[in-house]
């Protein structure tokens, strides 16, 4: 059945074809310059000059054709394609007897067959040849009724009876125009066939249209014609043709770079209507798409597969295509120049592959030098890739700088390949500190400053090259010539490439200024209060060797509180808002006197009030101990609520963030607690 399907699959994008093929032919012959060359070669005395308008009719008609062969049902157009077939058959019979018939004259021998050897074995060729063909028609037309196909084997008969040489032409006559009355009483048989398959596709695609809509129509058809793949096999027979073309008119192989220009002008001249033209925008898009599927199954091998990215179709870098050639007149070029310009809108498309590798690599990357796994083989197809994309681009931009001169189109063009391995770079370089934190065995405290400074290195090469790309516009336009298209795609490239970079840029650095800003201002962790605490961090699940204190009397890594703050100015455990609660406090254990460590249990809590209290000696301790508990100033709002049974006491489930992510926290107490918050907070209202 999966066979069928494929079969029936293939059938039905290969039998369009030549209906694709017949487009192309009759928008490349120009009717008006064919006959005005005949009528300069005949001097007005040429007939078919005269036949102008039928011909003119006859180029008409040839669309229509064309466009119902196009569309018809897959049924239909294997039917028609076997009458076809049938009808060659008939012909090359024919064309079998006649060529018999020919040789027999020629040899002038009409005796019996039995007593020439030559004869004998001319017969008993043109016997087996007949009887397959009229086989082979009645297969086709699955029919039994062989004799309607059998019309060409009188000659064979007549010559087999010693019917005289003469004569056997007038048989072959006659059996030639038998065969042509029975294909014009087929023709004229069904010859409403047509109508009433039009009548009928008429009327389904009214009801289509009235309940669907013309773009459910328009999905259909494209659907049912698979016309990518369609336009992708006719250009690709176009493009073999072209090629075999020139080859079989050449007797020596052509030098490296002749296949160069080889290409570039096939490519060019498969190109010149718009019917070949979308052929090579699907074409390119197709090749996209296994470029990028091959380098996904490259780095994740068969798990790329499992998550299949819809943004990294191959559609981008066809639609770039196609709006490139409308934009600059690319079909009405000549070959040559239409050339050149292929050359500079292929490096564009490939320039925007490449950019595509890159976001499919990246975070595969990333991840993999983040993560403990010690595959060598992972790791070198991700380092491998990772060169290429660093390599090939900066080729890419030099050879083109070879073959053209400078200019600001050039430039532009050439940055996207500058951008690109100044990208790759950046990812290279994380990838590599990664590594070093992966060697080392412990978790470099300042990595993530490190990792920033990376960032945003490369982030400012790529600013400074958009730069460079306005700057040399605004030279050209003012010292240069001045064109409205140029101070448009400078003012463009300006504010997408120049001021939302700087913009963005400026923002991310006060986000991470006002994030240290509020580090600084928190106390940070003692010794005693560490062990006391005597959790992980909430956010990274490590321990804490050294800690911060938030005013609500959380703990947590300076430098994981830091990224949590890049995100949202909220506590991750209770979500208390830090920015209103930063107020510098005076001494470190103030802000957790009256309060038990955050992960301590209620009940020991009151296990802890009925001990007997140890009376302290100093003044300090005294006046502790006659002084009633205090409750800092983040806490009574907070401990009143509980007390009130409301909504917000309530222990909510807590968030972290990993990488600038919020997800749930996992903060375990002594009673092994499933990721609620603290007890602390509870502890006050008691």
């Amino acid at each position: 059945m999966a066979m069928k399907t494929r079969v029936e699959a293939v059938l039905n994008v290969g039998l369009r074809i030549p209906s694709i093929m017949l487009l192309e032919v009759l928008y490349r012959w120009d009717v008006g310059s064919f006959f005005q060359k005949i009528q300069r070669s005949s001097l007005n005395n040429n007939p078919l000059f005269q036949y102008k308008y039928i011909a003119l009719y006859l180029h008409y008609v040839g669309y229509i054709l064309s466009l119902v062969l196009l569309t018809l049902p897959r049924q239909h157009l294997v039917q028609l394609y076997l009458y076809v077939l049938t009808a060659l058959l008939l012909f090359a019979g024919h064309q079998l007897s006649r060529d018999y018939v020919r040789a027999e004259l020629e040899s002038g021998f009409e005796g019996p067959l039995y007593l020439e050897p030559l004869s004998m074995n001319r017969f008993t060729t043109a016997l087996i040849g007949q009887v397959v063909v009229c086989t082979l028609c009645s297969c086709v037309m699955q029919t039994k009724q062989i004799w309607l196909f059998s019309a060409h084997l009188l000659p064979l008969v007549a010559r087999l009876c010693l019917v005289p040489l003469e004569t056997i032409v007038f048989i072959n006559r006659f059996a030639m125009i038998f065969t042509g009355l029975e294909v014009l009483y087929f023709i004229a048989a069904n010859l409403l066939v047509p109508y009433n398959l039009a009548k009928t596709a008429y009327r389904e695609l009214v009801q289509v249209v009235e309940v669907y809509g013309l773009l459910a129509l328009g999905m259909s058809l494209w659907n049912q014609l698979v016309l990518p793949v369609l336009f992708m096999c006719f250009w690709l027979v176009l493009f073999a043709l072209q090629i075999y073309t020139y080859f079989s008119t050449r007797d020596q192989p052509p030098s490296r770079e002749r296949l160069l220009f080889l290409f570039l002008t096939s490519i060019a001249e498969c190109c010149s209507t718009p019917y070949s033209l979308l052929g090579l925008v699907f074409t390119v898009s197709f090749v996209a798409l296994g470029v990028l599927t091959l380098c996904k199954f490259y780095l994740q091998g068969y798990r790329a597969f499992m998550n299949d990215n819809a943004m990294h179709r191959g559609m981008t870098e066809g639609i770039t295509l196609l709006i490139l050639a409308v934009q600059t007149g690319l079909i009405e070029l000549q070959v040559i120049h239409r050339a050149f310009l292929l050359s500079i809108i292929l490096f564009i498309v490939v320039a925007s592959i490449l950019q595509s590798m890159l976001e499919i690599a990246d975070p595969i990357v990333l991840a993999l030098g983040a993560s403990r796994d010690k595959s060598l083989w992972k790791h070198f197809r991700a380092v491998s890739l990772c060169l290429f994309l660093l390599i090939f681009p900066a080729y890419m931009a030099y050879m083109i700088c070879q073959f053209f001169r400078m200019d600001f189109w050039l430039l532009i063009i050439i940055s996207s390949s500058i951008l690109t391995s100044l990208q790759v770079l950046g990812t290279l370089l994380i990838y590599i500190l990664f590594m070093v934190e992966e060697f080392r065995k412990a978790p470099v405290e300042n990595m993530d400053e490190v990792i920033y400074i990376v960032n945003g290195t490369y982030r400012l090469l790529e600013f400074l090259v958009a730069v460079c790309v306005v700057a040399y516009g605004v030279s050209e336009t003012l010292f240069g010539e001045w064109t409205v298209m140029g101070s448009t795609i400078i003012l463009v490239h300006s504010y997408y490439n120049v001021w939302l970079r700087a913009q963005l840029g400026w923002q991310s650095f006060l986000l991470r200024r006002d994030a240290v800003h509020k580090i600084q201002n928190m106390p940070t962790a003692s010794t005693l209060q560490l062990q006391q605490h005597n959790d992980i961090c909430s956010i990274c699940f490590q321990d804490m060797k050294s800690a911060v204190i938030t005013p609500c009397s959380h703990f947590f890594h300076a430098a994981c509180l830091k990224k949590w703050l890049y995100v949202q100015e909220t506590c991750p455990l209770c979500h208390g808002q830090l920015k209103s609660q930063l107020q510098p406090i005076s001494s470190p254990g103030d802000a957790t006197q009256g309060a038990p460590p955050a992960n301590q249990n209620p009940a020991e809590v009151e296990q802890e009030q009925s001990e007997p209290q140890i009376e302290l000696d100093t003044e300090e301790g005294t006046q502790a101990k006659n002084t009633p508990p205090m409750i800092t100033s983040a806490e009574p709002e907070f401990a009143t609520d509980s007390l009130s049974g409301s909504s917000e006491a309530q222990p909510k489930e807590c968030d972290v963030v990993t990488d600038g992510s919020a997800g749930p926290a996992s903060g375990l107490d002594d009673n092994g607690g499933d990721g609620s918050c603290s007890t602390s907070d509870v502890q006050s209202s008691s």
